[in-house]
């Protein structure tokens, strides 16, 4: 077990995440130490635990020491697991970057996942740093208008127009393509969701922006012309600079965030190298 004291988090002194040290997560932890990574992630939105060696069976237990595996119901995992899947491009690939675009993660689903780990294995030398924006700051700073004019709205959430069948990771835009990513399309992705545009925190309360411009396919109540502009609207206040952590990857290095409160995104700059992450998302444990 881990002794907590040696649990050391650095801030990154961006709009959010820290480092998080003096733990072997290839290791059982203890209840204690638990905790206090916890608190540290409810705290900073992104854990970044460098020079961990981790294996997939260690990768599983510490995603389930936060709650339940999510569902992932457009990616297959990796051969031997349910619930890990690979973000993975070949140095000789040609389709477009995946996830490049701004969004938390499956927020389409009735009960998205709270968080999101992502372990580093084969990491280029240059190019491929993970975006996050942090929305507990966005919603701070909102202009008194437009927190006026968003009060009480619910958007309408989908993975249509990214994961059926003509969408835009869809068998019939992915027919010819050569991406290496085990991706899942199907008429699951019309479905819809409803959720408030802005969401108290389920854990600490505080309010957060709900808003990823990928998945909303409108507002409850408006027209389709009235949600563009707002979301429009949204998108380009939420993402500002001054609300954004710009986070460099390194070989064994895990990162988990909370979907709750931040936006994320990939970004390229790596052509001519491979690179393979592992993940896993993590949903509220069920009573």
């Amino acid at each position: 077990m881990e002794d907590i004291a040696m649990l050391d988090i650095k801030p990154t002194g961006q709009a959010c995440g820290a480092y998080a040290t003096g733990v072997d997560l290839t290791k059982a932890l203890d209840a204690d130490c638990i905790a206090e990574i916890r608190a540290a992630w409810l705290e900073h939105h992104v854990l970044v635990f460098p020079d961990q060696p981790m294996s997939d069976d260690d990768l599983e237990r510490f995603t389930l020491y936060f709650g339940d595996f999510g569902h992932d119901p457009f990616f297959a995992p990796i051969d031997g697991r349910e619930n890990i899947a690979a973000i993975v491009r070949r140095a000789d690939e040609t389709s477009p970057l995946f996830a490049e675009g701004w969004h938390t993660d499956w927020s389409f689903q009735d009960k998205p996942p709270i968080a999101t780990c992502l372990m580093g294995l084969t990491i280029p030398p240059e190019g491929g740093d993970t975006y996050f924006a942090n929305q507990h700051m966005a919603y701070d700073h909102l202009p008194d208008d437009l927190k006026a004019e968003i009060e009480g709205v619910v958007a309408i959430h989908s993975a249509e127009a990214a994961y059926a069948p003509d969408g835009m990771y869809g068998q019939d835009k992915e027919e010819e393509s050569d991406r290496s990513m085990r991706i899942i399309s199907s008429e699951e992705a019309r479905l819809k969701n409803e959720h408030p545009l802005v969401r108290p925190h389920t854990e600490t309360g505080r309010p957060a922006l709900f808003s990823t411009i990928g998945y909303i396919q409108g507002f409850k109540g408006m027209s389709k012309e009235q949600s563009d502009d707002l979301l429009m609207r949204l998108y380009q206040h939420q993402t500002q600079d001054k609300f954004v952590y710009r986070h460099k990857w390194k070989p064994n290095m895990l990162v988990m965030w909370d979907n709750r409160c931040l936006l994320h995104r990939a970004s390229g700059g790596y052509d001519g190298y491979d690179r393979l992450l592992h993940r896993t998302t993590i949903s509220e444990r069920a009573a």
